[in-house]
């Protein structure tokens, strides 16, 4: 298969990427993250014990495997912080295999008070995110107004910064969505009470990369949600707000893409989906039904029933083909 594989889904998520991913780890020195946020959710079962991971990579629990989120993914301390904690109360020692690119966009509380408000405002029009900051933290990014991880590390210029991004978000929240602002002096004591823990886990993640490559080991790329939500394949605007595709693994982790020698794609023999958008195969009958009995069919991240329809064979050749899907 080769040394360094990227791993995505072919469909709309839910395929079961995180049970293959962690199959595969035994075999790799490093799992990567890459794109999205804690709107992913990777369920895996250990020992007969079930872990649903959100936003640490899948290999955090297996031992010699280190684990990388890239710059590509927009990072909630609170959320990662909060996923630590759980799995080192069951011994997984995530500070010593996590690893942090700083350049990673921060998800901060105003960025989850733009993403609720927004699916409100829409009503029945809604796109159906998870409601957790994803879309409005890369829109920050892309704006280039976006706080990074590195930035909690300069206290007066994340205090400026911060100040002036929540003036122009706090303008939106209470004249257009009619919604209570964002407190800046909690916003700000809370962001920065994170650094201290984040600090030891930061590292140039793209140059470490670089160095285990040359070094010969062998290297995985998660992927998070599936190849048709990708912000610009997917069927927008009914889509995630990053390249779900092959093509973010390169600029989500800076790895080259002639670098990777294998892109594994997942499928399932069934089509599901989560939230709203155009789904040609779905079905509403007792089938359907029957199928999100049979598959246990709920997001692991929201918890929201899914959608169950036939097998998409149109679907899958154009995953196939925007990926460059070796397999």
């Amino acid at each position: 298969m080769g040394k360094n594989v990227v791993i995505l889904g072919t469909q709309w998520g839910d395929e079961g990427k995180g049970k293959i991913v962690d199959l595969m780890t035994e075999q790799v020195s490093a799992v990567v993250r890459y794109q999205g946020g804690h709107n992913a959710g990777h369920t895996l079962v250990i020992d007969g014990e079930k872990t649903v991971l959100h936003l640490i990579p899948s290999g955090i629990l297996r031992e010699n495997v280190q684990c990388f989120i890239g710059n590509g993914v927009v990072l909630s301390p609170e959320a990662l912080l909060k996923e630590l904690k759980e799995l080192e109360a069951r011994g997984v020692p995530v500070r010593e295999r996590l690893r942090i690119s700083p350049a990673c966009p921060l998800i901060l509380p105003y960025h989850v008070a733009l993403d609720q408000a927004r699916e409100r405002a829409r009503g029945e029009a809604k796109i159906g995110t998870t409601g957790r900051g994803i879309g409005p933290a890369y829109e920050d990014k892309v704006s280039r107004r976006g706080l990074r991880v590195a930035d909690l590390f300069h206290r007066e210029r994340f205090a400026a910064k911060l100040g002036e991004v929540l003036d122009y978000h706090n303008f939106a929240l209470q004249h257009y969505y009619k919604a209570e602002p964002v407190d800046f002096q909690k916003t700000l004591d809370e962001a920065l009470g994170y650094a201290d823990w984040l600090a030891p886990l930061m590292t140039d993640v793209t140059a470490r990369l670089h160095e285990m490559r040359r070094e010969g080991a062998n290297l995985m790329f998660e992927g998070a949600q599936g190849s048709l939500l990708d912000i610009d394949h997917g069927t927008y605007p009914y889509v995630t707000s990053s390249n779900t595709t092959a093509g973010g693994t390169a600029t989500g982790s800076g790895f080259g893409p002639l670098f990777l020698d294998y892109v594994l794609g997942i499928t399932k023999a069934y089509t599901t989906r989560v939230g709203s958008g155009p789904f040609p195969t779905e079905l509403f009958d007792d089938v359907g039904a029957r199928l999100a009995q049979r598959g246990h069919e709920f997001g692991s991240t929201t918890g929201r029933a899914r959608r169950c329809g036939w097998f998409d064979a149109v679907m899958l050749r154009r995953a196939i083909e925007i990926n460059s899907i070796s397999g």
